[in-house]
């Protein structure tokens, strides 16, 4: 079997699944934010049960609308208050205390090699970095989760990408998985499992392996998956809180197709309005103008990220007419950019730097677009409408390159930023 099908039959507590088979499975953590959750809650109560299966495996976190912009932004962040405290939801992380969902999960130690995660947020499939099969489910779903600490699953079939070869230095695992998307397409791996192998996935650390996973959603997959190895056991070992059974693909594992890769070959990339498969190299899109650069989010919002746009941004200031938005990932990680002076950096090159928050990526409650004005995004979506007007445009690109565009006022390369 491989990853994804062993983690399954593990969790449904079979000794094989085959894919297309519906296995009920046990649930090793659930996960919620602010904008889920309340719904989720009141599903849950609606089922009439008055306690959750286990307040230990349950992690709540608000992320999205932080600090409250509305009344009713305030009144879901009270709801989630109240369900913590009600329930002895051991891991709830209030505004202050973690950051965005995803990378909270991982860096507390609620992800762990061969668990299954369920989370109330498309990209739960993040933590498949760790080995672990992460997958969003719907609020009225996670409710029953709570209830049971159950879910049914269908077995996906899987994709294997091998990369291979050493990636430039221009080049970053975002446009890695930008690549891939452009040849799978955003529907083509729909409720499949994405499992991303070969000998440059051992190179890359632990946050650039969750760039991948995190966006394997965007191809429509139930899961994005890494085996774990040295780096994941290294990693996890000193977070973890409970046992865990790493589990790995074997050697005869069947897939339904296999895509190599040499990433020796690819250039920075960038995914053009409005949809994420729009992927074409950055030099083809060069000197547009832009409004707006944004680093963070859930994919590109953590310390190598912002080690990796600091060393451009330190070699001079951001463009007149370009605003630009840098929000670490969480707590951990703005106290680290701190201690490296990256925020320093940030600030004198005339960024605004935020607090831990999705509110940027999802149009949420700050750095809107207006009608007509463009941006550079590490984020994760270029949807019509996602980061305010649905008649602004959003261009995906790596930390790397967007802060070089910062700099240049227009999309560029980031090469010419790098060179001695």
């Amino acid at each position: 079997m491989n990853l994804a099908e062993k983690i399954l039959a593990r969790a449904s507590g079979r000794d094989e699944v085959k894919p297309g088979e519906i296995v009920q499975s046990r649930v090793d953590t659930a996960m919620a934010n602010e904008i889920t959750g309340p719904l989720a809650i009141k599903a849950f109560r609606e089922i009439g049960i008055p306690k959750v299966w286990d307040n230990e495996r349950i992690v709540l976190i608000q992320d999205h609308q932080v600090p409250a912009d509305t009344v009713k932004s305030a009144e879901l962040h009270k709801i989630m208050r109240r369900f913590a405290e009600e329930q002895s939801i051991k891991f709830f992380y209030d505004i202050g205390r973690g950051g965005v969902c995803h990378q909270v999960m991982v860096e507390e130690g609620h992800v762990l090699p061969g668990d299954l995660i369920v989370g109330a947020d498309s990209h739960t499939c993040t933590y498949g970095a760790l080995g672990a099969f992460g997958t969003g489910i719907g609020s009225t779903e996670m409710a029953a989760v709570f209830a049971t600490g159950e879910i049914w699953l269908r077995v996906p079939s899987s994709i294997k990408v091998n990369f291979c070869g050493s990636l430039r230095k221009h080049v970053a695992a975002k446009d890695l998985i930008l690549y891939v998307i452009s040849l799978i397409g955003v529907s083509g791996a729909t409720y499949k499992a994405v499992e991303f192998t070969g000998s440059t996935i051992s190179k890359l650390s632990i946050g650039e392996r969750m760039t991948l996973c995190n966006m394997a959603v965007e191809m429509g997959a139930k899961a994005g998956l890494v085996n774990p190895d040295e780096k994941t056991l290294r990693y996890v070992e000193k977070l973890a809180g409970r046992p865990f059974e790493p589990l790995k693909s074997d050697q005869d594992a069947d897939y339904e197709k296999t895509l190599k890769i040499d990433v020796s070959r690819i250039e920075p990339m960038i995914a053009c309005p409005h949809a994420v498969d729009n992927v074409k190299p950055v030099k083809s899109v060069e000197d547009v103008k832009i409004d707006q650069a944004f680093i963070g989010s859930c994919t590109n919002g953590r310390i190598e990220d912002l080690r990796a746009a600091a060393e451009i941004l330190g070699r001079g200031r951001i463009s007149k007419g370009v605003r630009m938005i840098i929000t670490p990932a969480s707590r951990k990680i703005y106290l680290q950019a701190l201690r490296e002076g990256l925020i320093e950096t940030f600030i004198e090159a005339g960024a605004l730097v935020t607090n831990p928050t999705c509110g940027a990526c999802f149009g949420g409650h700050m750095g809107l677009l207006a009608p007509g004005e463009v941006c550079i995004s590490s984020s994760n979506r270029n949807f019509i409408g996602r980061m305010g007007s649905p008649e602004a445009e959003i261009y995906l690109a790596s930390p790397i390159t967007v802060a070089a565009s910062a700099l240049a006022g227009r999309i560029v390369d980031p090469i010419e930023y790098l060179e001695d």
